[in-house]
């Protein structure tokens, strides 16, 4: 530095001082200084080692900073410091430039093991990662566009599928689609994060997968990789397409229309993205493809449910009755997608439910073509004649089968419309009093009338009776439970006693 301020210079007959001082971006005092001092001052200035910088004083405390904080700002330290010792009386440049130093020379922890990647043989191994970017102007409105990136691990060919809704099982195995005659064939394997659209959940390494997009593999003829979660530094070469789709194919861009944006795409991918020379491998991936990895991709033929037409799903979301809408007229799916979003499509005179996430079917209904009609699955609700029936075998477990019959059907011509809770009341109440009075039990089958409270109260009566001696238990099997019955004892139950009752006023 001192040998360009001299030489920019020259004795009076180069630049000014104002001038080296914007040359070389440092002071005027600090050029003014070097000039008046002599060539042996200067050699014995930087001769002493006893010359110091003032953020010295604080080195041991930046340095501990450092090791435990590695990814910390020069400004952060500063602040730090500052917080620390008050002013420092420094500029904020030179505390930059001397926390760089220090971050030079501090050995700091990596946050992560780093192997170097071999290179993978042709036609093993394609990398494939969905992404989003939103704002992305199309028609003079700012858009969400939905993508997926396919990278062939060798030659590092890329190929980007387009959505412009949020992806779901159907759309991902579309795009695949697109990709593998892009290509022009399939690898042996393909490499994918934990998305719900690949993996539905892990456990010991162990993976679920959706079983649609399971059943495509199998037909394209490639294996599913998916990586340990949160780890998408595993399949980095397609990490990194991603963000130069995002930075290089889109950004700063504006496109008229959807199909605008397609085209730009496709001509990104034929001049730029697999034109250029890659950082990694040193080739142009379209001749490395070419060259080395077209001749070993497994051939590829488009499973027939994609080539016969695809079926437009639209999304429905079925209301707290589990009804959704279609073309003027409600249809039923089951209880767990109750006021949840489902996809639907019209097939083959069908109506065909699915899942959003998975593409599973989740329902199918014949087409009605009448509108305000309700179509409804009884499958998809509570059984509710299993349940009532599942009561009326508990009660008769508890008693012969004639009583119990005649116990249910007094029940239900009583309160029809609330027999299931009837019954539910009837065998809690049957439970808390075993063993029963079958002769009593038997007269009230009898009755016109019977509420489940009503049979409490007799319940209740008659064990008070047989505390105190009254009644004699009934054995639980013979004739003796069909005697007739004498009701007399019950017959002033619920009437005055004749005794006078008063009130005081509340």
């Amino acid at each position: 530095m001192i040998h360009k301020i001299k030489g920019l210079y020259d004795q009076g007959n180069g630049m000014s001082i104002r001038g080296i001082s914007h040359e070389l971006g440092i002071s005027r005092n600090t050029v003014r200084k070097y000039l008046q001092m002599e060539e042996t001052q200067i050699s014995i200035l930087q001769e002493d080692r006893s010359r110091h910088k003032r953020l010295d004083a604080h080195r041991d405390f930046l340095i501990h900073q450092l090791q435990h904080f590695p990814q910390l700002s020069a400004v952060k330290l500063a602040r730090r410091l500052q917080q620390r010792v008050g002013e420092l009386g420094v500029s904020s440049r030179s505390i930059r430039r001397y926390v760089q130093a220090l971050k030079e020379l501090v050995a700091t922890g990596q946050a992560r093991y780093y192997e170097p990647v071999l290179q993978l043989m042709p036609g093993i191994q394609c990398q494939v990662d969905p992404g989003e970017l939103r704002g992305v102007l199309v028609g003079g409105q700012e858009r969400t566009v939905y993508f997926v990136v396919f990278v062939l691990s060798c030659s590092r060919l890329m190929y980007v599928g387009l959505s412009f809704k949020p992806l779901n099982t159907t759309a991902f195995i579309q795009l695949h689609d697109e990709a593998f005659r892009y290509f022009g064939g399939v690898t042996e394997e393909c490499v994918y994060d934990q998305t719900k659209l690949v993996v539905l959940s892990e456990q010991y390494r162990e993976l679920t997968v959706n079983q649609r997009f399971h059943e495509f593999a199998t037909m394209a003829g490639f294996r599913i990789h998916a990586c340990e979660g949160y780890d998408p530094e595993s399949k980095g070469k397609v990490e990194a397409g991603v963000k130069y789709v995002k930075q290089d194919c889109f950004y700063g861009e504006e496109f008229a229309s959807e199909q605008a944006l397609r085209e730009h795409v496709q001509r990104w991918l034929d001049h730029v993205a697999n034109a250029r020379v890659h950082g990694t491998t040193g080739r142009v991936p379209r001749a490395h493809f070419e060259d080395e990895e077209r001749q070993h991709l497994r051939p590829y033929l488009s499973p027939a449910s994609l080539t016969t037409g695809a079926v437009s799903v639209q999304t429905r979301r079925a209301d707290k009755t589990g009804l959704i809408s279609w073309k003027s007229t409600k249809y039923s799916v089951p209880m767990a997608w109750q006021q949840s979003n489902v996809g639907v499509c019209e097939q083959d005179d069908g109506l065909r439910i699915t899942d959003l996430a998975t593409g599973e079917t989740i329902a199918v209904h014949a087409v009605c073509s009448e509108r305000g009609r309700i179509v409804k699955n009884s499958h998809h609700y509570r059984d509710h004649a299993q349940r009532i029936s599942d009561l009326e075998q508990a009660i008769m477990s508890m008693m012969p089968t004639d009583t119990a019959l005649a116990l249910c059907a007094v029940l239900k011509r009583t309160s029809p419309r609330i027999y299931r809770d009837q019954l539910v009341a009837v065998r809690s109440l049957l439970q808390a009093h075993m063993p029963l009075n079958m002769t009593l039990i038997t007269g009230l089958s009898q009755r016109h009338e019977l509420t489940a409270s009503l049979l409490k109260r007799y319940l209740q009566a008659n064990e008070q009776a047989r505390q105190r001696g009254r009644i004699v238990d009934q054995p639980m099997s013979g004739q003796s439970w069909f005697e007739p019955l004498d009701l007399g004892a019950y017959a002033l139950v619920g009437h005055s006693a004749g005794q006078e009752m008063t009130h005081e006023p509340a």
